[in-house]
């Protein structure tokens, strides 16, 4: 566990621990953005997760109203099995405002870099596509036609 510990101090360096209290948030807070980073994506794409994330938390009135709608977060809680929107759980980002009361994932650096230095956009929304990437989207109604255009939800 020490080491643990000795290894993070090493990776979340004080100017990132700088950033974080000038945005209000703790370390902690920075260790759930990233471990909901971790699970929601193949790396490729971080920047932009962490940003949608960011923004429904920065922006309550938005049509996400402060819900992050994080389908990791469930997925946490059930085992992975089945994303139960309507799960009776602090951890589901779909019910409760705001961050889930702990990490659902141990980020790696990548995540937790993201985490502090989010990409700068427009989005609140994202979907994996039919072709394995992330789309995003900064209405629900783009979102939303989205969905309906792929594989995926067609029989649904």
């Amino acid at each position: 566990l020490n080491k643990m510990i000795l290894r993070f101090d090493e990776i979340f360096t004080d100017e990132m621990r700088q950033t974080m209290t000038d945005k209000g948030m703790s370390v902690n807070d920075a260790v759930i953005i990233a471990s909901m980073i971790e699970k929601e994506t193949d790396g490729t794409d971080q920047g932009k997760i962490s940003s949608v994330i960011y923004n429904r938390l920065n922006k309550p009135t938005s049509e996400t109203a402060g819900y992050l709608n994080i389908d990791a977060t469930i997925l946490y809680v059930t085992g992975g099995t089945q994303v139960n929107t309507q799960a009776d759980t602090p951890y589901n980002t779909y019910t409760h405002k705001g961050l889930p009361p702990t990490a659902i994932s141990c980020p790696g650096v990548d995540a937790l870099k993201a985490a502090v230095n989010p990409d700068s956009t427009n989005y609140y929304y994202y979907a994996l596509g039919d072709d394995g990437v992330h789309h995003f989207f900064r209405s629900s109604s783009e979102h939303q036609s989205f969905l309906k255009s792929q594989e995926l939800y067609k029989n649904d």
